[in-house]
C-alpha cells in the first residue's frame, strides 16, 4: 500500500499538502486537492485509521457487549445500534459472553458470571472504543455488573439504579395492559394469565397491566387464573392444561411469552379444543414461532430495533460536547399488537 510520502512524490506535493487534502481541505486550493485526490484514486490508497485515531484521540469506536448473541431479542438490537452508528461515522466492537449458555436462566447467581463481564470490559477498553453498550439477555436489574468506568455505558434489555447511567428498554406494563384490554374488547371476561419467573422484574410488570385492564373494565381478578410458569413451552402446556381442564375453563389465555403459548396450543390440540373456536390465546415477544403455530398467533412485538437505535443515539448523544438531546435517564419504549388468527370475539351468549 502507498504511503503519504509516497503520494506526495507523484503528485509533486509536500507531504503536509496531502494531509490536507485527506483531512482538511479548506487549507489548500481545490485544484491542488482534485491532484492529490487523483494520485489517492489511483494508487488505491487507505488512511489508517487507528494511527488517525490515536493523534485526534478518537476511535468512533463503540463497544457492545452482549450477554448472549443467541437469544432472540440481541440480534435485532444490535442491527439497530449497527444503523444508528453507521449514520453517525461510528463502528461497533462486538464481544459476546454467551451467558445464557454458561448459565441458562440462573441469572441471580452473578457470582459465576462477573469476572467474565470485567475482562470483557477490559478488553474494550484496551481497544479504545469511546462508550459501550450492554445488551442483556433477560430484562432485569444489573446494578454492579460493571464496575464505573472513564467512558460512557448505556444498558439495553436490562436495567441499573446507578446514578447516571441510561437505559433503554419497553414498557413492559403498558404492554400487558394493552393486551389484556384487546381481549376484553373482544368480550372476553374468564382471562387467564400464564407468567414467567416470579423474580423477574419485567413479569411483575407485566402482571401489574393485567391487572389494571381487569380493574379499568370492572372485571373481577380470579386467582385461579394466574399460573406460575418459567418462560419455557413445556411450563406453558401444564399450566395451559390446568386452566383448560378446570370447572372454570377461561375463554381467553395471555401467555407472557410465544414459547409458552406454543405449550398452550399442545394443551389445547390434546384436549381437543380449537384455537381460536373454544379459546383465544395471545402472547409476547413477536418471535419467529409465533407466525409458524396453526393458527398465526396474535402476540405483543417488542420494539428491539429502536431500542439499539436510541441507545446508540444516548452514547453518541453523551459523547458529544455539544449535546443535542435531553434523553430521560431510563427510556421505555411502546411495543406494538400483532393480530393474527388466534384471538376471536365472544358472542354475548357466550359471556
Amino acid at each position: 500500500m502507498a504511503t503519504i510520502k509516497e503520494i506526495a512524490k507523484l503528485a509533486n506535493v509536500s507531504t503536509a499538502t496531502v494531509s490536507y487534502a485527506l483531512n482538511d481541505p479548506s487549507k489548500i486550493s481545490e485544484e491542488t486537492r482534485a491532484k492529490v485526490m487523483r494520485v489517492v484514486e489511483q494508487v488505491n490508497y487507505r488512511p489508517n485509521s487507528i494511527a488517525k485515531s490515536l493523534k485526534v484521540k478518537r476511535t468512533n469506536a463503540i463497544g457492545v457487549i452482549t450477554e448472549d448473541i443467541t437469544v432472540f431479542n440481541t440480534p435485532e438490537i444490535i442491527n439497530g445500534i449497527g444503523e444508528c452508528a453507521e449514520e453517525h461515522n461510528y463502528h461497533i466492537i462486538l464481544e459476546n459472553i454467551r451467558l445464557y449458555k454458561r448459565i441458562g436462566n440462573n441469572y441471580q447467581d452473578t457470582s459465576k458470571f462477573t469476572g467474565v463481564i470485567k475482562d470483557t470490559t477490559s478488553v474494550l477498553m484496551s481497544k479504545q472504543v469511546e462508550g459501550i453498550i450492554y445488551v442483556g439477555a433477560h430484562c432485569r436489574d444489573v446494578t454492579g455488573l460493571i464496575d464505573k468506568t472513564p467512558i460512557p455505558v448505556v444498558y439495553t434489555y436490562c436495567y441499573t439504579q446507578n446514578e447516571g447511567d441510561y437505559t433503554v428498554n419497553y414498557d413492559d406494563f403498558l404492554a400487558a395492559y394493552e393486551a389484556t384490554k384487546y381481549l376484553i374488547g373482544m368480550n372476553h371476561r374468564k382471562i387467564a394469565l400464564i407468567t414467567g419467573l416470579m423474580g423477574s422484574g419485567q413479569c411483575q410488570e407485566r402482571i401489574k397491566g393485567y391487572q389494571k385492564a381487569l380493574y379499568e373494565s370492572q372485571v373481577l381478578f380470579n386467582p385461579e387464573y394466574l399460573k406460575v410458569g418459567n418462560w419455557e413451552r413445556e411450563a406453558g402446556y401444564e399450566a395451559g392444561k390446568e386452566l383448560l381442564t378446570s370447572v372454570n375453563r377461561p375463554t381467553a389465555i395471555f401467555a407472557l411469552n410465544d414459547v409458552m403459548a406454543g405449550g398452550v396450543f399442545d394443551a389445547a390440540v390434546e384436549l381437543g379444543l380449537k384455537i381460536p373456536e373454544d379459546l383465544s390465546l395471545i402472547g409476547f415477544d413477536n418471535r419467529e414461532c409465533s407466525y409458524s403455530y396453526s393458527p398465526k398467533l396474535t402476540t405483543m412485538a417488542l420494539p428491539l430495533n429502536n431500542i439499539g437505535n436510541m441507545a446508540t443515539e444516548i452514547l453518541i448523544n453523551s459523547l458529544s460536547k455539544q449535546k443535542q438531546k435531553n434523553f430521560p435517564q431510563h427510556s421505555k419504549l411502546k411495543c406494538a399488537l400483532v393480530e393474527r388468527e388466534s384471538v376471536m370475539p365472544l358472542l354475548k351468549g357466550e359471556l
